[in-house]
């Protein structure tokens, strides 16, 4: 992730910011002075209204008492506001600044006025925005005059402006605390990203084995464990693929060196022609491993759990593991082995794919009887445990050493007693058989005692009618 990213987002977020602020400033001193300017008008015209109705029994002819002329000094000198009475004729009768008694507003006219209250100069009498409002003092349904009181805008503006600092306060600290956010954001998304790029660079260029180094209990975090995840198993499929090339490579250049070799010794006339014939079927046994090697892993191929197809049906598992025995009745009876069967049933129906599993007991079969001694038995046994059939292959041959059990299953995988035993297994035989049992979702588990005998055990699911 370029670094321009995160400056476009931080640049962003400060014009954001700075926009908001001038947006907010501006409707809200607006509004402020909106509020301000009627919340004093309200005010003024209430004090007016008292004024006039308090006193306009007293007032008569422009004279009023000296006490309520102290009470308009004071309003004027501590309310900052000014205090006028003026007649219907324009004439203001009393200031409480003594500015303008006596004086005359000719255009004055009552009646122009459509609100309580104006703003403005009020004729031209000031030298300063003024807000004024006016009340009528009215005797014996008579008007005798007017009370006008004027503040000046100045301090309505003043009293907003001091309104809308605990705004701006306020509005200071949510954008401190939206910064603080954006700092979050980059400890907790941005810089773990750039990570999450970078790594995903390394695993682009082959480096499985770069770590990103995130520990975040978040969905940046699991992305970056799935990462891993990923890359290691990209790590372990890469070292998967060299061994299993190194392997085909060294199972495939053995025969054909074999092969090689005494095809040419008889090529040359090396080879004796009376010796000829034991060494061409030396060749068609080591192109019968060949042949072996190549089906074996064609089959395994097929066999992928993502690709493999299984047609499903019920058949008698007990028909197809002695059919399976009676393939090998040549092979046991040279060698003295003997299959001893222990069957629950006559028959015992589950459900799986037959050809798939012919294959497993096959292999099953045919594993036992290269590791078993001469002259011994092979157990095979069908047992019914609830909704399952557990079918088992014993022998009683050399046995796996302990350190190889766990890789049994791995493709091309020989122990050096299956190598000292038979040179003609390809190490794909257990292989293909895990993948099978896989792909029907059951386990196949195998017990094992070196210089006893070795037993595979697998389960299939009954079918339903059966029983």
């Amino acid at each position: 992730m370029k670094r321009s990213l995160y400056v476009r987002f931080i640049t962003g977020y400060v014009i954001f910011a700075l926009l908001s602020f001038c947006v907010v400033a501006l409707f809200s001193s607006r509004l402020s002075y909106s509020i301000n300017l009627n919340r004093t008008a309200n005010r003024l015209y209430n004090q007016a209204r008292k004024i006039a109705s308090d006193y306009s029994s007293l007032y008569k002819d422009g004279w009023l008492p000296v006490d309520f002329r102290n009470q308009m000094l004071g309003l004027d000198s501590y309310g900052n506001t000014r205090v006028w009475f003026i007649n219907p004729e324009g004439v203001i009768s009393f200031d409480s600044s003594d500015k303008h008694t006596d004086a005359v507003i000719t255009q004055f006219d009552p009646a122009e006025i459509d609100r309580f209250y104006v703003t403005g100069t009020f004729y031209d009498t000031f030298s300063q925005e003024m807000l004024s409002v006016i009340a009528p003092v009215t005797a014996n349904f008579e008007t005798y005059g007017y009370v006008i009181l004027h503040t000046s805008l100045a301090s309505v503006s003043s009293i907003s402006d001091r309104m809308l600092i605990p705004l701006y306060i306020t509005a200071g600290i949510i954008f401190l605390l939206s910064f603080l956010l954006l700092i979050m954001i980059h400890v907790f998304v941005m810089r773990p990203l750039r990570k999450i790029t970078a790594a995903a660079n390394e695993y682009a260029e082959g480096n499985f084995k770069h770590k990103i180094g995130i520990v975040q209990n978040d969905e940046m975090g699991y992305l970056a464990n799935t990462l891993e995840s990923m890359a290691s198993e990209l790590d372990a499929a890469e070292e998967y693929q060299r061994k299993f090339i190194a392997n085909v490579s060294h199972d495939f250049r053995s025969p054909l060196t074999s092969i090689k070799g005494y095809l040419t010794a008889i090529s040359d006339g090396i080879i004796e022609p009376e010796d000829q014939e034991k060494y061409i079927r030396v060749v068609i046994h080591e192109t019968e491993r060949l042949e072996n090697l190549t089906q074996s892993m064609l089959s395994l191929n097929s066999l992928d759990r993502r690709n493999m197809h299984l047609e499903y049906s019920d058949f008698d598992i007990c028909k197809l593991i002695k059919d399976v025995c009676a393939t090998f009745e040549r092979k046991c009876s040279q060698r003295g082995i003997s299959f001893e069967l222990v069957l629950s049933d006559a028959s015992v129906y589950v459900h799986a794919d037959i050809g798939k599993i012919q294959q497993v007991v096959y292999n099953l079969v045919d594993n036992a009887i290269k590791f078993s001694n001469d002259n011994s038995d092979i157990t095979i046994s069908v047992s019914e445990v609830g909704y399952k059939a557990f079918i088992s292959v014993k022998d009683t041959g050399i046995g796996i050493p302990k350190d190889d059990i766990r890789q049994i299953w791995t493709r091309f995988f020989k122990s050096d007693a299956s190598r000292g035993k038979d040179k003609r297994g390809t190490g794909l035989g257990l292989s293909i058989v895990k993948e099978i049992i896989t792909a029907h979702n059951e386990n196949i588990d195998v017990i094992s005692t070196e210089g006893v005998g070795t037993e595979f055990i697998f389960r299939l699911p009954l079918a339903e009618d059966a029983g």
